[in-house]
């Protein structure tokens, strides 16, 4: 007999959004090797350019965005994969675009020198979204997977 596996599951509605500034922010999962978030961007925002250290999936709820390297559009329905040590610059283009990511690893930020100017991983990302949290008096949410 196997032993039965018990599977995590967490409703977005159970988890609030929280915003930091152009981007509206809610972290699913927060692991040592995999998280998961779900943004809303503003027309315009640009994510510093970034190297991924793992594989990254991505949906796309609504909305429009590109990569500025690649050149090509992202509307809502498109699902994208970025293999590990992809470089580029998340570019949005129409308001209330809403994704959700599947990071594995991390990612670092390069400045406009090209020098690298972060990391941002699973747990810096849910650390920062639980100080937003408590920052607007909105409940740390109790469901996040980890």
């Amino acid at each position: 007999m196997t032993e039965a596996i018990t599977v995590g599951h967490v409703h977005d509605d159970d988890v609030p959004w929280v915003q930091a500034g152009p981007v509206g922010l809610k972290v699913l999962r927060a692991s040592a090797d995999t998280w998961v978030v779900r943004n809303r961007f503003a027309a315009g925002f640009r994510l510093p350019t970034h190297k991924h250290t793992g594989g990254v999936h991505a949906h796309t709820f609504a909305g429009r965005w590109r990569y500025a390297e690649y050149g090509i559009d992202y509307v809502a329905g498109t699902y994208i994969y970025e293999p590990p040590g992809s470089v580029h610059t998340l570019t949005v283009l129409d308001d209330d675009t809403d994704i959700l990511f599947v990071v594995q690893g991390a990612f670092i930020e390069y400045d406009d020198a090209g020098q690298i100017s972060g990391v941002v991983d699973g747990e810096s990302t849910l650390n920062a979204y639980l100080a937003l949290c408590d920052a607007a008096g909105i409940p740390r949410p109790s469901g996040i997977l980890r």
